[in-house]
């Protein structure tokens, strides 16, 4: 009854947009899948209980947004990055605190991976990188809350000039091979996310 109502008003809601460009959340991904985006290759749709998933985690940045204005530490909120050549990004917010300014990523997770936090996740940690480049800010924070319980945790992090020019090099790689008509190997290190790609079944053809 009303359990499917609301899965098909999510379900509604999901629209595939064209890649034209690299987003900064791409640094983390397998490579092969940003490619089967760009070229629109058919993939598995989301299901209506991840949308709701990523919209928890929208509420819970404008929450805690809400509290760092409230503190009177907000600069700038969803800004988009500047010289959007080819990578596209919006951080979620920056902030001021004893007249230095730091970027900070907000990042909800469940009990189970928030308990074995000791580090940010490297995906997160190349996305505070990215954006910390493209504001030419040196101080960054990667903030998690657990959401089963509220409970948070941050990590400072310093910009890493190496770790962003091994991004950069790969993004330009990436794009040759899209411009080249070259399927990406896959991301080795990061094969337990195959169960959970969208383009899963696509991946097995190649």
């Amino acid at each position: 009854m009303i359990k499917e109502k609301i899965d098909d008003f999510y379900l509604s809601k999901q629209r595939d947009r064209d890649k034209e460009h690299f987003y900064i959340t791409d640094a983390g991904k397998c490579p092969r899948s940003v490619y089967f985006q760009f070229k629109k290759i058919p993939k598995k749709p989301m299901d209506a209980r991840v949308m709701r998933v990523f919209e928890h985690g929208d509420h819970t940045h404008l929450r805690i947004i809400s509290s760092l204005f409230s503190l009177g530490l907000v600069k700038a909120t969803e800004i988009d990055i500047p010289n959007k050549e080819f990578i596209h990004g919006r951080a979620d917010v920056i902030i001021t605190i004893d007249g230095e300014p730091y970027v900070v990523e907000i990042k909800s997770m469940n009990s189970s991976s928030f308990s074995r936090l000791e580090a940010p996740d490297p995906d997160h940690y190349k996305q505070i990188q990215m954006y910390l480049y493209f504001f030419n800010i040196k101080k960054g924070i990667v903030l998690y809350e657990n959401k089963n319980t509220q409970e948070l945790k941050e990590f400072a992090v310093d910009y890493d000039e190496t770790t962003v020019r091994d991004i950069l090099e790969k993004f330009h790689i990436l794009m040759e091979q899209i411009k080249s008509n070259i399927i990406p190997s896959v991301n080795n290190v990061d094969t337990w996310k195959c169960n959970y790609c969208a383009y899963a079944e696509e991946c097995k053809k190649y």
